[in-house]
């Protein structure tokens, strides 16, 4: 069964403790008429469906015409976070984050109003090394308990986590898949990507890639994208208009269970006067870059997975010691 640590139910305690939190209210209901809106949820049951995303597995999830599901990954790291839970704030939409433990433990706060925005939270693994499928078994485990662990106890409550589990780099392993099985984990990969974790690519080429693919894909699927960078901040309003004006529906994909209704928070004026003010240095693309125009569709999902690793480690993100918190 999904096994969660008890050692990390000590630390939820303790950070509950720590930062004296009131509860927090169910998230609001959508009072946006013309809001892009989450249609419906699907469950995901690891039993019945232990593998998802046709990049690299056979079985996805079951979607209609025109539905998405949007998933993030790497977080969270404000700004670029609480810039995107604002923007499905906005439009209505629930996603799916998939966390790293190290970035959880640094940032409570943001886990916790992910969860309470209503969003389903699952891991990333503890410190999102690039190689976990060549990775000896020890460390694999301890990759994936550690990342639950760190994310459980910066929810505080082991039911708000998702047994849902994706890979970092995609680096996907027999050895990954049956370690996860044994703990009912649904490891995820995708349908579609939209680069944006490359250098120097704008928010337009971010919408126009994920747009391209998804249509390419028979108009549905589930989308990965990153919740840490300056670019994806900004596209995330631009990309749910898009999907809206063309008609697609957002779709939920959830556990099975119950859920906590919400977490205890921080009063929303403490958390506001702890963000960064304003946007960080942004590395700006090449003009050439910005300059394309064109939009590769690539027809072969398990050459584009295979790029996946070694393109993220020229990521650009903010300068908020994002690199030392995945060596913790």
């Amino acid at each position: 069964m999904f096994r969660l640590r008890t050692a990390s139910l000590l630390v939820c305690s303790a950070i509950i403790g720590l930062f004296g939190f009131a509860t927090a209210s169910k998230a609001a209901p959508c009072t946006n008429p013309d809001a892009l809106g989450t249609s419906r949820t699907v469950t995901v049951d690891s039993n019945e469906l232990p593998r998802i995303g046709t990049m690299q597995y056979r079985r996805t999830l079951p979607l209609d015409d025109h539905e998405v599901v949007i998933t993030f990954d790497d977080g969270p790291l404000a700004p670029y976070s609480s810039r995107v839970l604002d923007a499905l704030a906005a439009e209505c939409v629930k996603v799916t984050y998939f966390l790293v433990g190290t970035m959880a433990r640094a940032n409570p706060d943001l886990v916790r109003r992910i969860y309470n925005a209503g969003h389903v939270v699952g891991t990333h693994s503890h410190r999102h090394p690039f190689n976990m499928d060549r990775m000896e078994r020890a460390r694999v485990l301890s990759e994936i308990d550690s990342g639950i662990a760190a994310v459980t106890a910066a929810l505080g409550d082991e039911r708000a986590l998702a047994p849902f589990f994706r890979v970092p780099g995609l680096a996907r392993s027999q050895q990954i898949e049956t370690y996860a099985a044994s703990q009912s984990l649904s490891v995820w990969s995708a349908d579609e990507v939209a680069d944006d974790w490359h250098r120097g690519i704008t928010a337009e080429q971010i919408v126009q890639r994920a747009m391209a693919r998804i249509e390419a894909k028979g108009h549905r699927g589930v989308l990965l994208l990153h919740d840490i960078h300056p670019a994806t901040a900004r596209a995330v309003p631009m990309l749910l208009q898009r999907l809206k004006a063309g008609g697609y529906r957002i779709v939920q994909a959830v556990p099975p269970g119950d859920r906590p209704a919400s977490l205890p928070e921080r009063n929303p004026a403490q958390l506001a006067a702890g963000e960064k003010k304003g946007w960080p240095r942004v590395v700006q693309p090449p003009q050439e870059a910005a300059a394309k125009t064109k939009v590769a569709v690539t027809k072969k999902p398990e050459a584009l997975r295979a790029r996946l690793a070694s393109r993220k480690t020229r990521t650009v993100v903010a300068a908020t010691g994002f690199n030392a918190l995945f060596n913790r």
